[in-house]
Parts: C-alpha cells; structure tokens; sequence
C-alpha cells in the first residue's frame, strides 16, 4: 500500500505538499544572527514533522503547523519567535503585537533583574 503524502492545507483553501525545507528555512530566517545552532533547527524540524507524521493522516492545516512551530520557538529563542510570530500571525498594528509579547514580558521580569 503506498503512502499518501501530507499535504498543508493554506488559509485560502489551497493544498501544497508538506515540504520540510520551508520549515527549516523558516526556522533559520527568524533565529537569523542568534545563537542557534543549525543541528538544534534541523532537530526542530524533524520533531515537527514526526508529530505531523502522527497525528494527521493526509492534510494539516497551516494554522497548526505554524503554532506548533511558534511553541518550539518559544522554548528557544524569545527573539525568534516575536519574529515568526510577527510574520505569521500577519500583525495589523502595534496594539496587537504588544498583546504577542505581554506574557513573555511577566515571565521574564524574575529573570531580567537577575541579569
């Protein structure tokens, strides 16, 4: 039985072939000049599309695939998931991108002081 490639549903209804690379070209431009190494994004990328893998048989949509890529962000690298963030979330003012950084501005107060 042959396997059915996955296929990224797109906000617009469209459907593309799941495509590792753009995961991981993802991943470099927002951790572009910070200090990740490029072995930790490639692991990124592989554990994103094992859960993938796992929990969709033929299509995922967007919206899933870039959270799921904001959250491995977020335990990365704060820098690079505001600009993921920024990019896929398609912020429409400042108002809404200071919504995006309230909680990580309260968790890192107790760590900014003991800088």
């Amino acid at each position: 039985m042959e396997e059915t490639p996955l296929r990224v549903v797109k906000k617009d209804g469209s459907r593309v072939p799941f495509d590792r690379n753009k995961i991981l070209q993802g991943l470099l431009k927002a951790c572009e000049k910070r200090p990740v190494a490029l072995e930790e994004l490639e692991e990124i990328t592989s554990r994103i599309e094992r859960r993938l893998a796992e929990e969709f048989d033929r299509e995922v949509p967007t919206s899933f695939l870039g959270q799921v890529v904001m959250d491995e962000l977020q335990g990365l690298d704060q820098v690079a998931y505001v600009r993921f963030a920024s990019v896929y979330r398609e912020f429409k003012d400042v108002a809404q991108f200071l919504e995006e950084l309230k909680p990580l501005l309260s968790s890192e107060r107790g760590h900014a002081t003991q800088r």
